[in-house]
């Protein structure tokens, strides 16, 4: 049974939420604030398949709970949730290493079908450990079944979003590929917004980029997408 974090510090939708999520046949552990939200992780030996975490909460706020989650795993699926709707917020959220973003109030529908997407990628890395396809591309390996990235033989950590996106680049090579092809594929059909493609592939270039103002491997098409150029 997949395990997940709800932490959100309005009773009536951390219950609405809870609800749902165990009825999808999800092991839920909530809690009410980010102090809990971050104890629950270490007691359960950051083995969480997902998080749902609220950012305006007293104390320690949902984007800092974010943040140290993501800094011991880079597997974990996470997902903000939030009354705002600002852009800046949404960028916030995805820089500091969540997956998805989801504005309050929300449908069941949605809801599930954002935790089964992140769920989806993380359960893809289980019993995965052997080497498989190596794609070379100048100074990067990618292992397609371990879902590795070394850049010069070292590791390069990368959320499973963003492992997505290189494996997706380095399959397509010297491709021009659109930022709506990019987004259905790696968030599905029912996802809107662009702007969390293109933040994503920031938030990339900065791992794997000697000058991330100034990029190399990952290169903008104006007004289209992106190309990847491994040489």
């Amino acid at each position: 049974m997949r395990k997940i974090i709800v932490c959100e510090d309005e009773a009536s939708i951390r219950e609405f939420i809870v609800l749902n999520l165990r009825r999808s046949g999800y092991d839920v552990t909530d809690v009410s604030c980010g102090e809990d939200a971050l104890k629950a992780f270490e007691a359960g030996g950051c083995d969480f398949d997902a998080a749902l975490l609220d950012i305006m909460m007293p104390g320690i706020d949902g984007f800092e709970v974010c943040k140290r989650i993501r800094e011991r795993s880079d597997k974990i699926g996470i997902i903000m949730l939030s009354a705002k709707s600002q852009e800046i917020d949404k960028v916030s959220a995805l820089m500091m290493g969540a997956d998805d973003y989801i504005t309050k109030p929300f449908s069941v529908t949605e809801l599930v079908a954002r935790v089964d997407a992140v769920c989806r990628r993380v359960s893809m890395t289980v019993g995965k450990a052997q080497s498989g396809r190596i794609i070379v591309s100048g100074p990067f390996e990618c292992d397609t079944q371990s879902r590795t990235l070394r850049k010069n033989g070292v590791p390069i950590d990368l959320t499973q979003v963003e492992y997505q996106i290189i494996e997706y680049f380095l399959k397509n090579q010297n491709t021009a590929l659109d930022r709506s092809t990019i987004l259905r594929l790696i968030w599905g059909d029912s996802y809107y917004g662009e702007k969390i493609v293109d933040v994503n592939i920031r938030r990339i270039r900065m791992k794997i980029e000697d000058e991330p103002s100034n990029p190399r491997y990952i290169t903008t098409i104006w007004g289209y997408g992106y190309k990847w150029s491994g040489n």
